[in-house]
């Protein structure tokens, strides 16, 4: 049994992207719907879908839709491992501990900034307090 398609519609509204969106990531050649219909309308698998949701992903986290398309042509080059050549396969290592080692330093940025913001969120706290003890004190 074939694994069932689903329409463009379907797939936006189960993942929350925009038509748009959906068709120019398939125009850019991030994904591509596994079948059309006999209308000419993109058809898509699970599997497909669940590459869209990948991407979606990826694009807050500010990644270029180059990254992302060098990205997941390594995991594609990954997922073959069995007919790769060990120097190909090493290349696809070495592309993916560049992502993560970006992906690592990204996070280990936005940790800084929510630590800052922690702290200035306990100091903005502390400000408020201590003008309200004030505030408090001096009204008869």
């Amino acid at each position: 049994m074939g694994e069932e398609l689903m329409q463009i519609g379907q797939v936006s509204t189960r993942i929350g992207l925009s038509l748009r969106t959906i068709r120019h990531w398939d125009e850019v050649g991030l994904v591509t719907p596994s079948a059309r219909s006999a209308g000419g309308f993109r058809l898509y698998t699970e599997t497909d879908v669940e590459r869209l949701a990948f991407i979606k992903r990826l694009k807050p986290l500010d990644f270029s839709l180059d990254q992302i398309k060098e990205l997941l042509a390594t995991v594609d080059g990954l997922a073959q491992q069995e007919e790769l050549s060990s120097e190909r396969l090493e290349d696809l290592l070495g592309r993916l501990a560049m992502f993560r080692a970006a992906t690592d330093s990204r996070l280990d940025a936005l940790r800084h900034q929510v630590d800052s913001l922690e702290s200035l969120s306990r100091d903005l706290k502390n400000l408020d307090t201590s003008t309200r003890s004030y505030n408090a004190s001096q009204t008869p």
